[in-house]
């Protein structure tokens, strides 16, 4: 081969996949990048079933002229796995909207998806450093940030917590948290009295509990995700930590509610009231109560309205003749801003965050219970 050839040859397969033009009838392709296996693989199951439950809205609202397809690629909540689903969706697949989860996973396939011009929607991870990663990376959820601004008053004034240890797994969440302790407890009038590492693949905390102890902090934040909460909550029981357990959103899910364990744990999350709701938050709970038996949660809703506005975007490009994608999504975005979403109206800055209501919730005999917001 010679080198005129070797070097097209090589340019040719460097280049990013070409997809052709949609056919009038070709549906809508929304990726997801879940963890649908391992440790994780919960999320994945809640992220999943509230896009399902939108595809199914929009489609029976005949809210666009084409269908839409949702394909899955299972990233195991790793970067690299992330990063290998989202060069397939947006080279293979053609997808112009794609819904991310987990800190790390968000920021290994922003530059992918910030490249393609494709839209990426995050309604799982909280790392603050999220916010304006690319003009097509959307949050429509509250970064950790917000939620960890609205639990710290709460903490300090109705529950006199001066003394804060953090327990926070080893990845670009944990360090956010971490950052924003060490900043906003002076201003509470408490203190960070230890910070613990832990890797993401850690189960046993015997010997993090004995440190816990020794700070002897009057609570303890978890900044962690998936199996490992559970394992930390029941690892600082078991050892003799008694002191107050509070967290960010990610505690929101059924495997730490029915822990014993979890019983008193404080943790913060959007706020949204699905009985007294507005229509549309009634009839996302009702629906999703039908279709997979039980009440949603959070997490369910944000990916319901992750799809529901890509879907809220799409038709208003319909309407007014335009091609749906990557920029003309963005341009819709900013151009009207404010959407009827589960929850009530959701509202969108320049960088594609949403502004939310934050409440304070509390685990006791196995049900939420609301205590701010």
């Amino acid at each position: 081969m010679n080198s005129t050839r070797r070097l097209l040859l090589g340019s040719a397969l460097a280049a990013p996949f070409a997809a052709p033009a949609l056919a009038q009838n070709d549906p809508y392709v929304i990726g997801t990048l879940f963890p649908m296996s391992g440790p994780n693989a919960e999320y994945g199951t809640v992220f999943t079933q509230g896009a399902q439950l939108a595809i199914q809205h929009i489609e029976a609202d005949r809210m666009l002229r084409r269908p839409i397809r949702l394909q899955a690629e299972d990233t195991q909540a790793l970067p690299q796995q992330g990063v290998i689903g989202m060069q397939k969706l947006v080279n293979v697949d053609r997808a112009v909207f794609t819904l991310v989860g987990f800190t790390a996973v968000s920021k290994a396939v922003a530059p992918i998806g910030d490249r393609a011009q494709s839209v990426m929607v995050n309604g799982g991870a909280v790392g603050p450093d999220l916010a304006g990663l690319s003009p097509y990376f959307w949050n429509v959820i509250p970064l950790a940030h917000l939620e960890t601004r609205a639990l710290l008053p709460y903490l300090s004034q109705e529950r006199r917590v001066r003394r804060v240890a953090l327990v926070y797994v080893d990845d670009p969440l944990g360090d956010a948290i971490l950052s924003e302790l060490r900043q906003q407890l002076p201003r509470v009038n408490a203190e960070l009295v230890g910070s613990f590492s832990i890797p993401r693949t850690a189960q046993q905390f015997g010997p993090i509990a004995a440190r816990v102890r020794q700070a002897r902090p009057d609570a303890v934040y978890i900044a962690s995700f998936g199996a490992q909460q559970a394992q930390i909550i029941k690892g600082l029981r078991d050892n003799g930590v008694s002191t107050l357990l509070c967290s960010y959103s990610a505690m929101g899910l059924d495997s730490v509610r029915t822990l014993a364990e979890a019983e008193g744990l404080v943790f913060t999350s959007q706020k949204m009231d699905f009985e007294g709701g507005d229509a549309l938050t009634r009839r996302f709970a009702t629906d999703f109560n039908a279709r997979f038996s039980k009440t949603p949660t959070i997490y369910n809703a944000n990916y319901y309205n992750a799809v529901r506005l890509f879907g809220l975007l799409a038709q208003g490009i319909e309407q007014a003749g335009g091609t749906v994608n990557g920029e003309s999504l963005r341009a819709a975005l900013l151009a009207r801003r404010r959407f009827d979403l589960v929850g009530g109206p959701g509202e969108f800055d320049d960088q594609g965050n949403m502004m939310a209501a934050i409440e304070v919730l509390e685990y006791r005999g196995g049900r939420t219970q609301r205590l701010v917001g």
